[in-house]
């Protein structure tokens, strides 16, 4: 069984790629409006949980762990139409949507990364994501009153890392099983 996570790397690089574009309209218009904010960050749920569910959909054609992928996507997108269909929400419950989000997929992502440690050079880059989705959500939670400016500049922060750190991710991914196939298939050890 091949490591999904490693032949999906391009999805890792679409994910960081859609955090990288939403922090920069994020840091780009910094008094932008809440209708504007809860619309970006819908858009970006919703791409983010697609492609997680898209190489959760590949990897089970491949009989490999999907189980992650499929948690991930299917909270992106609930967490994008909740924002579409309740778009006059409150920044208190933006701020707690958003936070809820990053603190269930923290966890999964911390989780993909131990379970990879052993295979794969740069896990710690997913471990990474996973303590940034956890620690944003940990400082949203204490801190919902503050001003729609302070709320944007955070998800915009938060956005660049994590995407930074998933298209590293990806790229380092591609070029490691690059050097690994020309050996055989990947095969995932035995639990």
């Amino acid at each position: 069984m091949k490591i999904a996570l490693i032949t999906n790397w391009w999805a890792l690089v679409l994910r960081g790629l859609a955090g990288i574009a939403f922090g920069i309209l994020t840091f780009a218009w910094p008094g932008i409006t809440l209708l504007a904010l809860v619309l970006l960050f819908g858009a970006y749920a919703l791409v983010d949980g697609v492609v997680s569910l898209t190489g959760a959909i590949r990897a089970m054609g491949r009989h490999e762990r999907w189980g992650v992928l499929v948690m991930e996507g299917i909270t992106g997108i609930l967490a994008a139409i909740i924002t579409m269909v309740w778009p006059g929400i409150t920044m208190v419950g933006l701020v707690f949507l958003v936070a809820a989000w990053a603190l269930v997929t923290g966890p999964l992502e911390t989780t993909a990364a131990i379970r990879l440690r052993r295979q794969v050079p740069g896990e710690w880059l997913l471990l990474l994501t996973g303590i940034a989705s956890m620690v944003f959500g940990f400082l949203l939670m204490i801190a919902p009153i503050a001003g729609a400016l302070v709320i944007a500049i955070w998800i915009g922060a938060y956005a660049l890392v994590f995407g930074v750190l998933l298209v590293a991710l990806g790229f380092r991914l591609r070029s490691w099983s690059r050097r690994v196939m020309g050996r055989g298939p990947l095969l995932a050890p035995a639990h």
